[in-house]
This record gives C-alpha cells, sequence and structure tokens, in this order.
C-alpha cells in the first residue's frame, strides 16, 4: 500500500505513552519520519523500531525546527503543540477503521476485535491503550481495518469518525472532564452519530461460547466484539473459532503467579463498577486478599464510598496512597478515605491504610494462606507489588 504520511516529520511530547507509543509506531509505518521525548522510559518504547529517535529527560527539550508538534494530554502545559487528538484523528481518517469506546471494556474489546480479524486473515492495524501478548503489544500496522481504543477522557472522541463505532457502555469516570454523567452520554451520542455503522441499538447475542478469560464482564466484552466482527464481515462462526483462543490483555484479571498455594492476579480496574466485576469474576472458592490503589485525586473524592462499597465483596484488604497520574494533590483526599468508608460498610474486615507499597504487601502476606488469592488492583503502578509478593510468599 503507498504510504500516507510519506515526507512528513513528527515530533511526539509524551511518546512512551500507551496512547502516543502506538501513533508513532502507526505514523513510521506509514512513512513519516517520528521522534519524540517523554520524561521516563515506559515498557511502551520497547515495541518502537531503532530509527524513531526517543530523548528521555526530567524536561522537555526543545522540539525540533521544522517538525510537527503533537503533545499528549500529560504535557499540555509544558509543550507547545497540537493535541494528540489530532494526530489521531488524521490516523484514522487514512484507514477503514472500528472505534471501541465506552467507560469500561474497551481496552478489552478492541484487543478481542483486532485478535480476531487477524486470526482471520485480515491483516489489521490497531492502537490499543495496554499491552496484548498475543498481538505483540499494544499497536499494530497491518494493511486491514484499524482497530482502535477511543479514550473519552480528554474528549479525544469528539476528532474520531470511524466506519463502525461501538460503545461498551457508559459511565461518569473523569471527574476533571465531564460534571456529570448525562454530560457523558451527549459525547458518546455524538460519537455514534459520526459513524457509517454503530453498535447502538444492535442486537447483542449473548457470548455463551468457549472463552478463555473469566468473568461475566468478558462475556459482555465477546458479545460486544462480535458483533463489531460483524459489522466488518467476520461470520459468528469464523470470530467465534478465534475469539476461543484470545487470552486477555495485560493487567486484566492477569494471573502472575502461584506460591504455596497462593495465587497472584494482577488488574487494571480503577473505577467501583471496575473493581466489583474484578471481585466477582475472583471470589468463591476461597478467600481473596486485595491490595488496592486508588488512581486519581478526583476520582477518589467523588467515587470514596463507591470503590469502598465494590471493595466490600473482599475478605481482606490493604489500601495505598492515590496514584496522582497527572492531577496535582487535592486537600484532604488520600486512600484514607476509602479506609474509612470500607470500615464502615464492613466493620471488623481484616483493612489497612497502608500509604508505602512495601507495608501494604507485608499485611496481606502475613495473613495469606493456602487456597486464597492475591490482588493487585488499580491503574497506577501497583503491579510493582506483584513480584513483593511472590517473593514474600516463598
Amino acid at each position: 500500500m503507498p504510504s500516507p504520511l510519506e515526507g512528513r516529520r513528527l515530533w511526539l511530547a509524551g511518546i512512551g505513552g500507551a496512547g502516543m507509543s502506538g501513533y508513532a509506531l502507526l505514523a513510521h509505518a506509514w512513512g513519516a519520519d517520528v521522534s519524540g521525548w517523554d520524561r521516563v522510559r515506559t515498557p511502551y518504547l520497547d515495541q518502537l523500531p531503532e530509527d524513531i529517535t526517543v530523548e528521555i529527560a526530567p524536561d522537555p527539550p526543545v522540539p525540533p525546527e521544522g517538525w510537527e508538534t503533537f503533545v499528549s494530554t500529560a504535557f499540555a502545559d509544558r509543550v507547545r503543540g497540537r493535541p494528540r487528538a489530532e494526530l489521531l484523528s488524521e490516523l484514522v481518517s487514512l484507514r477503514d477503521s472500528i472505534i471501541v469506546a465506552g467507560a469500561h471494556g474497551k481496552t478489552t474489546t478492541a484487543a478481542m476485535i483486532a485478535f480476531v480479524l487477524r486470526e482471520a486473515g485480515r491483516d489489521p492495524a490497531w492502537l490499543i491503550g495496554g499491552i496484548v501478548p498475543q498481538l505483540g503489544g499494544g499497536a499494530g500496522t497491518g494493511d486491514g481495518w484499524l482497530v482502535v481504543e477511543g479514550d473519552e477522557s480528554d474528549r479525544t472522541l469528539e476528532h474520531l469518525q470511524p466506519k463502525i463505532a461501538v460503545v461498551t457502555n457508559v459511565d461518569l469516570d473523569h471527574h476533571t472532564t465531564f460534571t456529570s454523567h448525562h454530560e457523558v452520554e451527549l459525547l458518546f451520542e455524538s460519537f455514534l452519530a459520526q459513524a457509517d455503522a454503530s453498535a447502538r441499538g444492535y442486537e447483542l447475542e449473548p457470548y455463551t461460547g468457549q472463552l478463555a478469560m473469566t468473568g461475566d464482564h468478558n462475556r459482555a466484552n465477546a458479545a460486544t466484539a462480535l458483533a463489531a466482527l460483524e459489522l466488518a464481515g467476520v461470520g459468528r462462526a469464523e470470530a467465534e473459532r478465534a475469539l476461543a483462543d484470545f487470552r486477555g490483555a495485560g493487567r486484566r484479571l492477569e494471573w502472575r503467579g502461584d506460591v504455596g498455594g497462593v495465587e497472584v492476579v494482577d488488574d487494571y480496574a480503577h473505577h467501583p463498577t471496575e473493581v466489583a466485576a474484578t471481585l466477582r469474576a475472583l471470589c468463591g472458592g476461597g478467600r481473596v486478599l486485595v491490595l488496592f490503589q486508588p488512581h486519581l485525586y478526583s476520582r477518589t473524592r467523588h467515587l470514596a464510598r463507591e470503590l469502598a462499597d465494590a471493595l466490600s465483596a473482599a475478605d481482606t484488604v490493604a489500601v495505598l496512597d492515590v496514584y496522582p497520574a497527572r492531577e496535582a494533590a487535592l486537600e484532604g483526599v488520600d486512600g484514607k478515605l476509602v479506609v474509612d468508608a470500607l470500615s464502615e460498610l464492613r466493620p471488623g474486615m481484616p483493612l489497612a491504610w497502608t500509604p508505602r507499597l512495601e507495608d501494604g504487601v507485608a499485611f496481606l502476606v502475613a495473613r495469606a494462606r493456602e487456597g486464597d488469592r492475591i490482588a493487585t488492583i488499580g491503574a497506577g503502578d501497583v503491579d510493582r507489588a506483584v513480584p513483593l509478593i511472590l517473593e514474600g510468599l516463598g
């Protein structure tokens, strides 16, 4: 196929992010010269070819003269340039695309679609905000459909016009962007209206077939993926055969080890709806001990009680301090808000406020016994605890 970005020179601020690293890979594959900067080296940079130059430094350098600058949302206040949404919009416009949006499940659903398309010989490209081991990463550069995980957190969806649009569900998750659930609904309605075809009103057939992933929420993701694949021309029988082999995206109910009969599982859930779904999938047959890391001060302030309610399904919980991501601290907002609410909901539950990750690990390891599951849950860096837990159990 022709290289639609031949002759373009693109410099990306925040190139190490899950989204921007994928844009870099795809733009490079489509003919552009690409380079960029980030504060730290991330695993997402491992997927980039050697001729994409990446500078790692605490502060952003001056973008090279004559290069188009695109900036991730995280660095919009530090680097002058065009928003990342404009680059993604251009990439989407260059290929027939399937965009999966929604508050929850979009990473897994988009990964399912890309995986089935690849297994069915459709040679897709994809931009997914997570590591998908069976796909070799979060981005791919095939010549077929472009499958994209859409993001509402900074209203990027407003810029995208897909051929097929999918919305998994609607929930208020980003409190600094949206003031109400209704405002989120309006964004998703506008997004669906821009597509040639969408899953709005589409009769979803429940998926009861073989699935390597646990949880009712993953069966809902599978049903949604199959509907989108049918719109893309992949018959259900063919799609189901491929889907049965899909084992999930990284940090989505990811099994990480078993020591002394104690299983360790890692999950990205960070909204109450997601935490509740994760624990429904894990509970049953043994105790579940959770190390939870709240994500974003704004979300913790608004949803501490709801997070506690979701966590109340566990048997033992340790809560870390808030992972700030792109936000500044808010006075009086920390992980103890979740602990206090949980202590009211579940008096007597073994529960700890452990701002230090190492203390949370020690609290859970000391209480674990054969037949238990320990789950690290959160969208920040709580997965750093996994090797410490496995070592402690040994």
